[in-house]
């Protein structure tokens, strides 16, 4: 297991280094950053020049890229164009977006796999129909749809919650904002849990501990979900990244500051140094998502060994 990790780390640098210089070279060549940073306004050369001097931006791409990198690993991703440094903003954005993605993955994991579950052991009855039903409506309608709607019924029309998120952020006032953006991972979890289900329900390894006289909750828990598992982590492992970075459409319309409100408003001004020290972070988390997936594999099913 040790050697495997190892590999799979190693294997990790160069996938890092790829992503991020396209990465960085698609988000240097949507425009200049420096009029971008004078807006409307032309910018006096001399001064132009003096600022594409400080941001290293009058060099080649690729002595950008490595001056960039030689910058992250000291710990330093660059300065906004507001003048603040993008660690600083990403010290008050990932807290929230990961309380965000927590919510959305506990409410994934919960009501995915137990709908799932339900589906798949009643295989082509009216509660497995009832459950694809629900989980196409959810797919078919947009985010933004649910999201508003949502927002509409239980913070305006019913009270129940606040409209908007504070600044603070607390987990009672992201549950709403988490619901809506686990929706469409939900529905995906749901019928990739309901599918593995009623297709290892008939496997071997199910008829010999149902013969054996094992209780049925523990034949569907301890047998048949583990293995039935391995699919629906490997959708969680890649939708980690996913919903930190996707999160724009939620965090706009509940007014919650977090990654996806930071890469909104770093696109919208083409403030280049947050948009690429952003994605940078979410690339990360991407690799060590597919990483941890890869571990858990061996856990769930006794049958994968790594050398």
């Amino acid at each position: 297991m040790g050697r495997y990790v190892l590999r799979r780390l190693l294997q990790m640098v160069p996938v890092f280094i790829g992503t991020t210089f396209l990465i960085f070279f698609m988000v240097y060549a949507l425009g200049d950053p420096v009029a971008a940073l004078f807006g409307d306004r032309a910018p006096d050369p001399a001064t132009a020049a003096r600022i594409r001097r400080e941001l290293y931006l009058d060099r080649p791409l690729w002595t950008q890229y490595l001056h960039y990198m030689g910058q992250i690993f000291q710990g330093n991703f660059g300065t906004a164009f507001n003048g603040q440094p993008v660690l600083d903003l990403m010290a008050e954005a990932w807290p929230v977006t990961l309380r965000l993605t927590l919510v959305a993955i506990v409410i994934e994991l919960i009501f995915g796999i137990t709908l799932g579950v339900i589906g798949g052991l009643r295989r082509g009855r009216a509660t497995d129909t009832g459950v694809l039903f629900l989980t196409l409506v959810v797919i078919s309608v947009p985010t933004f749809v649910t999201g508003y709607l949502l927002q509409y019924l239980f913070g305006v029309e019913w009270g129940l919650i606040r409209p908007s998120v504070s600044p603070a952020a607390p987990l009672n006032e992201l549950l709403l904002p988490g619901a809506v953006l686990a929706l469409v991972s939900l529905a995906y979890v749901t019928r990739l849990t309901r599918t593995s289900i009623a297709e290892n329900v008939r496997a071997d390894y199910v008829r010999t501990a149902v013969a054996k006289g094992l209780p049925r909750h523990r034949v569907i828990t301890r047998h048949l979900l583990r293995n039935s598992l391995i699919p629906v982590i490997t959708f969680i492992g890649t939708d980690i990244g996913a919903l930190m970075g996707g999160a724009i459409v939620t965090e706009r319309i509940f007014n919650i500051h977090g990654v996806g409100y930071q890469l909104y408003q770093g696109i919208l001004r083409n403030n280049s140094p947050t948009v690429v020290g952003f994605v940078t972070v979410l690339v990360i988390v991407f690799l060590l998502a597919n990483l941890l997936v890869d571990l858990l594999y061996a856990v769930l099913d006794p049958r994968i060994r790594y050398a």
